[in-house]
């Protein structure tokens, strides 16, 4: 098993939508209604929306390979990009997914830690990240990796259904 990141392009548009829609679909579609989830899902994969994100200042996409294997990806955000203004020196984790034939193999661990290398590299010294309130598994796995809830939370729409997502914070050395 060799794990490695690989910067996403406008080109890898395609495989980023299946598997984003993979991913998100395999962890909320339970809690969800269908058509709220489709409705999420039209919008948020939407390959122009996609585009959108892949060419924004600030914003940067990888996809996780085990082997040549496309394992998951996460989506980090400094500056202006970030989805909230928590601090001048903070990063964001917006989105980070495994696919289900690949977790509990220690790579939510790993894009956690090349998230960190990123936030180091770019002068950041805090990282952070949205989790919906009732993904407690998620919670639990970012409490064992540092983060703290803050106190602070945003609005997330699922359709037409309002979440609460908590935000959680981790200072870095």
């Amino acid at each position: 098993m060799t794990l490695q990141l690989k910067t996403c392009t406008v080109a890898d548009i395609p495989v980023l939508r299946e598997i984003g829609i993979e991913t998100f679909t395999d962890t909320f579609g339970a809690q969800n209604k269908p058509e709220n989830l489709n409705d999420y899902l039209k919008k948020a994969y939407d390959p122009a929306q996609l585009q959108r994100e892949l060419e924004t200042e600030d914003s940067y996409f990888y996809f996780l390979l085990d082997d040549e294997d496309i394992a998951g990806y996460i989506k980090l955000n400094i500056n202006d990009a970030q989805t909230e203004e928590i601090a001048d020196q903070a990063l964001e984790i917006e989105r980070i997914y495994i696919r289900k034939n690949h977790k509990r193999k220690g790579f939510g661990r790993f894009l956690i830690e090349k998230a960190e290398e990123l936030a180091r590299e770019k002068q950041k010294s805090i990282l952070w990240l949205g989790v919906w309130e009732e993904n407690h598994p998620a919670m639990r796995f970012y409490e064992k990796m540092g983060f703290k809830q803050t106190g602070e939370s945003h609005s997330f729409f699922m359709g037409d259904d309002e979440q609460t997502d908590l935000i959680m914070a981790k200072q870095l050395d």
